[in-house]
């Protein structure tokens, strides 16, 4: 994926560290009570081996960079897995994209409803496609093979559709949008911040051709993206602070009331380029649910782009934090008639 910290915010984040970004919130604003407790409606339970499953099957595709038969492959199996589980109005925009190396190639962004008939409604996005190349793994020889993307891609895919199986079982309270993009990990590692536009090309095109009128945007959108590595903690990120602020403290407050204040960590964790960056400039307030922040490496974890992103690194309890936060988040909701 395109998950690196911009070159400027990370000179000011090595200098003076989380006051770098905006100050987080109060931990007050995550601190649980008993009548938060018994006010949290959890009518849905994400089944981390459902998800884990899910995981499983993308990676037995092989690597899924954009362009490739294995990414058609893997999106014909996401388009049936949604139509299994009755989202609606499930379909593919493709288009041709150019890379920032002159490769040009289709993509196919997928998407499905669930309350279709709501106008007001909210999306979940992740990226399904992986990176061409191995271009952070410490073995020099490794570095021109293809990411398998266990976490970086295959997690967020599965989180939202183990999400979207419990979206089947029970009505949600809101109209939930799922959007799986293709191309957000084809961008250009040299250069950091001035090279931000070539990351999430899918994403890019798909505002570019927004399915949705000036008055109808969705409320808000949750991106997940690398939810299921070992342990993983989930920071605060930098963009999703400075523009979608009161849904970050929503959500890691519901994270705390779910009884995952150990993975949803109420700390900066910096900034990332990724999809919500996009959507957010397109006015659909964005937040980033993303492991930002290692023990071990300060940063993304030890896997990212590199050939150690398999299946044996991911924690189902990951998944989980990160699938049952969003869940009681959306049955939590209330919808507003218009």
């Amino acid at each position: 994926m395109n998950k690196f910290i911009t070159a400027a915010l990370a000179s000011l984040i090595a200098t003076i560290g989380v006051t770098s970004c905006r100050p987080t919130a109060s931990n007050g604003d995550v601190s649980r009570t008993k009548q938060e407790e018994k006010q949290l409606n959890a009518p849905a339970k994400f089944n981390r081996d459902s998800a884990y499953s899910y995981v499983r099957r993308q990676v037995t595709f092989g690597p899924r960079v954009a362009g490739t038969e294995e990414n058609r492959k893997c999106r014909e199996y996401i388009v049936n897995e949604l139509q299994r589980h009755g989202a609606q109005n499930v379909n593919v925009q493709t288009g041709k994209v150019r890379a920032f190396n002159d490769d040009e190639f289709l993509i196919g962004n997928i998407m499905g409803s669930y309350r279709p008939e709501l106008k007001d409604r909210i999306l979940l996005v992740a990226h399904y496609d992986t990176r061409p190349w191995c271009d952070s793994d410490n073995n020099e020889e490794n570095r021109l093979k293809p990411v398998i993307g266990a976490n970086d891609g295959a997690s967020g895919v599965a989180t939202i559709l183990e999400i979207a199986r419990n979206l089947n079982a029970k009505e949600a309270p809101i109209g939930v949008d799922i959007l799986f993009v293709d191309a957000e990990d084809y961008g250009q590692a040299s250069g950091f911040s001035s090279h931000d536009s070539s990351w999430c090309l899918g994403t890019q095109y798909w505002i570019e051709n927004i399915p949705y009128n000036a008055d109808s945007l969705p409320r808000y959108a949750v991106l997940l993206d690398m939810v299921g590595g070992i342990g993983a903690k989930f920071h605060r990120e930098y963009f999703s602070d400075k523009y979608a602020r009161a849904l970050v403290d929503r959500v890691w407050s519901t994270a705390a009331r779910s009884g995952y204040e150990d993975r949803f960590i109420n700390k900066s964790g910096g900034s990332v380029v990724d999809d919500h960056l996009f959507l957010n400039e397109a006015g659909i307030p964005a937040i980033d649910i993303i492991e930002s922040k290692n023990d071990a490496t300060g940063t993304f974890p030890a896997t990212w782009h590199t050939i150690n992103d398999t299946l044996d690194n991911i924690d189902p309890s990951s998944l989980e934090a990160a699938g049952q936060t969003v869940l009681n988040l959306i049955y939590n909701e209330k919808s507003y008639p218009g």
